[in-house]
């Protein structure tokens, strides 16, 4: 740590009340947008010019600001390790290997922060959380660089590589600091691109009027007012949570006076907890992807409809899409959107084999990854769990409640249809509340404490629509729905079925679990077809047995 930087920082928090390191965490942030102006500057012709002062700026708040050493040897060896293993080992597990190695190392550093148990101190794994989704999107984009195109999908194709950068390139891109400690999270092609600045390449006949205005001969277009905005909006957010916290916290929850409320109050208050926490991240969030527009990572082309540029490459949440969600989906696909592509591209569909639908071996690598991926605070898991099953509920609610407040031919809402809206959208909210608990409490015996206080309200939810739908009253609403809509339309299918799981979170688990019983079954009986079995006193629970244990990719200890 550079002497006397901590000084100021130490004067702040005392009269704030937040702790020094987060005070120059936040400081980090702002910080980023004058350097990333200086960095839009240096010289399109000097892509070198450009990784250096990205190294420079980034060890200087690593340990200039912070003193973590241990966070650059933690940094280190991940990216230095990600290489190698990139490098060296070709084949179909290379990207597996690197998942592994990559994913253990930083569920080392996981068990490690949870054991000392200081929220106030920033650490490495922040940084460390947004490297894994880029290293591991690294070696998964050089194994489909090994690959010939014909197998590759249009999104493979385009991240595809087939040199492996410099290591010059490489640091540049595990070191980008404006979003070193909280994302966003990107692949190496698309920094690439932009330290090349062919990402700022007009498409063929584009009518030269709605070229992107620049200044100088810089190819990176002019992106200070968006910039401006998103930074506006993170501080607006970041001083909304400083006055809320107070307000709203962990303390307020688990305390006797929260008792002294009733009911209606009780969960008011646990929405705004719930609020108060989304508010430090739609901050953070905003500042760091203001920082990406200002230096031009931020890019997305031209609006075909409007003509005008689009800087929402690295958006991470929405917090209108959150606040205003009337069901599960529109909630989830709102927040974090990079760790939900990260995981839908890199770990939901590489699961499948090629050709085949995704399925339950799908939705349970995904669900693990997501898990691991945060840690190992037993909220986490009890938001994620009972989330799944909150999906599961809303899906159920969409195919068979709210056709009837659509005409019939599922395309005008009928008058009544507001009244399903405000009360879809009161209980996501209130659900969610319930749900997002736990991950702001983390441990377990908080998080029970807290549910038992609102009278576990949202388990008896879940336990009475379950039940619900798993009675005869699903086929009648069935038979109800085919009677009122035929022959106007004709359900070919569903919609959601095609949608990769949010968050890691199983869509439907009682689907999926159905799915894997009849994996096993045609496991089983292509098995008997072959007379893979060595004799008939072989049992048929034994196949079951081994049958299962291959579909979860474990070791049957049985041969064939």
């Amino acid at each position: 740590m550079l002497p006397y930087v901590n000084a100021p920082f130490e004067y702040a928090a005392g009269a704030i009340g937040a702790s020094p390191d987060e005070l120059k965490l936040i400081a980090t942030f702002i910080l980023s947008y004058p350097l990333a102006g200086v960095l839009k500057r240096i010289p399109d012709a000097k892509p070198y010019q450009k990784n250096l002062f990205i190294i420079i700026v980034s060890l200087f708040y690593l340990v200039g600001l912070f003193d973590l050493w241990d966070g650059i040897r933690t940094l280190l060896i991940s990216s230095v390790g990600a290489f190698a293993i990139a490098s060296y080992i070709d084949g179909p597990f290379m990207p597996w290997i690197g998942f592994l190695f990559l994913m253990g190392h930083m569920s080392v550093n996981h068990i490690y922060r949870q054991f000392i148990n200081a929220p106030d101190r920033v650490d490495i794994t922040g940084a460390q959380m947004v490297l894994i989704m880029k290293l591991t999107a690294f070696c998964w984009n050089v194994h489909d660089g090994r690959l010939p195109e014909r197998d590759l999908n249009d999104f493979q194709r385009e991240r595809a590589i087939r040199l492996l950068p410099s290591i010059l390139d490489y640091a540049g891109y595990v070191l980008f600091f404006p979003s070193l400690f909280a994302g966003p999270a990107f692949d190496y092609v698309e920094y690439r691109r932009w330290i090349e600045t062919t990402m700022f390449e007009m498409p063929v006949g584009t009518d030269p009027s709605k070229y992107p205005p620049t200044r100088k001969k810089r190819r990176i277009p002019r992106s200070g007012t968006p910039a401006a905005w998103k930074a506006g909006a993170g501080f607006f957010w970041i001083f909304a949570f400083i006055k809320m916290s107070g307000w709203y916290n962990n303390e307020l929850v688990l305390g006797d006076t929260y008792m002294q409320y009733g009911f209606t109050r009780r969960v008011w208050i646990l929405y705004m907890l719930g609020f108060t926490a989304r508010l430090k991240y739609y901050g953070v969030w905003a500042l760091t992807e203001g920082s990406c527009i200002l230096s031009g990572i931020g890019f997305k082309g031209i609006d075909t409809k409007t003509g005008k540029v689009r800087w929402n490459r690295l958006q991470n949440v929405n917090p209108w899409g959150i606040e205003s969600a009337q069901n599960t989906r529109a909630y989830l696909e709102n927040w974090n959107m990079n760790t939900n592509h990260w995981l839908r591209n890199y770990m939901y569909l590489r699961v499948t084999p090629k050709g085949k639908k995704p399925g339950f071996r799908a939705s349970l690598a995904t669900f693990i990854t997501s898990a691991f991926w945060h840690g190992f605070y037993p909220g986490y898991y009890l938001t994620f769990v009972l989330a799944s099953f909150l999906q599961t509920i809303a899906k159920n609610f969409r195919r068979h409640v709210r056709p009837f407040f659509i005409s019939p031919d599922g395309k005008t809402p009928l008058p009544s249809k507001r009244y399903y809206d405000i009360l879809s959208y009161f209980a996501t909210q209130t659900a969610f509340s319930f749900c997002t608990a736990p991950f702001v409490l983390l441990t377990l015996p908080a998080s029970i404490a807290v549910w038992s206080r609102v009278y576990f309200y949202c388990l008896i939810g879940v336990a009475a629509s379950m039940a619900f739908f798993a009675s005869p009253a699903k086929p009648w609403l069935i038979k109800e729905l085919r009677k009122r809509n035929a022959p106007a339309i004709q359900r070919t299918g569903s919609h959601e079925s095609l949608n990769h799981p949010m968050m890691g979170l199983p869509n439907d688990p009682g689907q999926e679990f159905d799915e894997i019983v009849k994996e096993v079954r045609e496991e089983v009986d292509a098995r008997r077809r072959r007379g893979s079995r060595k004799s008939d006193s072989v049992s048929f629970d034994q196949d079951i047995k081994a049958a299962v244990q291959e579909r979860l990719g474990k070791p049957s200890g049985k041969k064939y």
